[in-house]
């Protein structure tokens, strides 16, 4: 994998929430639902996008929104409209007084609105949970990014709102993949338009430092070293070590050590992988070489971790299938 696909990774959709929402104004929407990530992109009409903190933004057919959690937002017709429904962690919907919602319903598959003819049509696809390798991608971001249609060529969100409405076999995964394919479709223009883009983003272009981050993320389990690194990419050990702090913003072993380490928390959550596998698999000699170097560097054992996210997931699921009374996105 490339740099930009090893930070994308993070976010991999995992059934992630899709929705097509189709309006008629008057209309708004409060979103407190928490959620690490959002994509919205409009399909047909206008919305008065408005954060928390920041500027609105008023998004047109093509355009396309990403927020970043977990602060909540607006999204309405008109700034003068009043909030008419609220979506709480789950999908739960209220009133704004907290009372279970009914005018707003159900208009299909994975669809909802309060008019099936109406003229604003929208997509909102949100990714449920946080994973270790996306971290350093959406640190990244501002709270919230807007790429305009001129910006980049975008069928995806036409497909996506098509895709959105059919009930076939198999039709989470292909909604999962094509919510990846939009973000990364996104933000990989919205990087290309901004002068101030991240260093490790930059760095992918370089034919040095640019080759190194794909030999280290492509195969993390092989004993790295400055030297051999600088080998592999045709410079000398001071040059390539110098220019790699330069460009990606730290020495190259600290980037090997974040990038195993962020690794090894997301394997983790596979109750399959045992400690030894995963050290195996992101470079170290031993499970215990692997504990103490994700001790220090993370504050928690192996063991500690894998605990923790076990239990906040399980407890994400519970409080999703409990609370959820939204139109289902599946």
């Amino acid at each position: 994998m490339d740099s930009v696909v090893g930070m994308l990774d993070g976010p991999h959709a995992r059934g992630a929430f899709v929705l097509r929402s189709v309006m008629r104004p008057p209309w708004s929407l409060r979103i407190q639902d928490r959620a690490p990530l959002t994509v919205v992109a409009m399909v047909d009409g206008t919305a008065h996008l408005q954060p928390d903190s920041g500027p609105a933004v008023v998004l047109h057919p093509g355009d396309v929104a990403v927020l970043r959690g977990p602060d909540a937002y607006t999204i309405a017709d008109s700034p003068a409209t009043s909030p008419q429904a609220v979506i709480h962690p789950g999908q739960r919907c209220t009133t704004v007084d907290g009372e279970e919602l009914t005018d707003i319903a159900a208009l299909g598959v994975r669809t909802w609105g309060n008019d099936p003819s109406g003229p604003v049509v929208m997509l909102t696809g949100t990714y449920q949970q946080h994973h270790e390798l996306g971290r350093h991608l959406v640190a990244a971001l501002p709270p919230l990014l807007t790429l305009r249609a001129d910006e980049w060529d975008q069928p995806l969100v036409t497909l996506i709102a098509r895709e959105a409405m059919l009930d076939r076999p198999g039709q989470e995964a292909v909604l999962d993949r094509l919510l990846d394919l939009l973000l990364v479709a996104a933000l990989r223009a919205w990087f290309d338009h901004r002068a101030d883009e991240p260093g490790w983003y930059r760095a992918t272009s370089d034919p040095v430092v640019g080759r190194a981050l794909r030999l280290m993320q492509n195969a993390p389990a092989r004993p790295w070293t400055v030297a051999n690194l600088a080998a592999e990419t045709g410079v000398s050990r001071a040059a390539f070590a110098r220019r790699f702090v330069e460009l990606a913003g730290q020495p190259p072993m600290a980037f090997l050590t974040t990038w195993r380490l962020d690794l090894a928390a997301d394997l983790l959550t596979d109750p399959a992988m045992t400690v030894a596998s995963v050290a195996s698999q992101v470079g170290y000699s031993s499970p215990f070489a692997l504990s103490a170097a994700f001790k220090r560097v993370r504050g928690v054992s192996p063991q500690q971790h894998r605990s923790g996210t076990t239990t906040s997931r399980t407890l994400s699921t519970a409080t999703a299938g409990a609370t959820a009374t939204a139109p289902e996105s599946r």
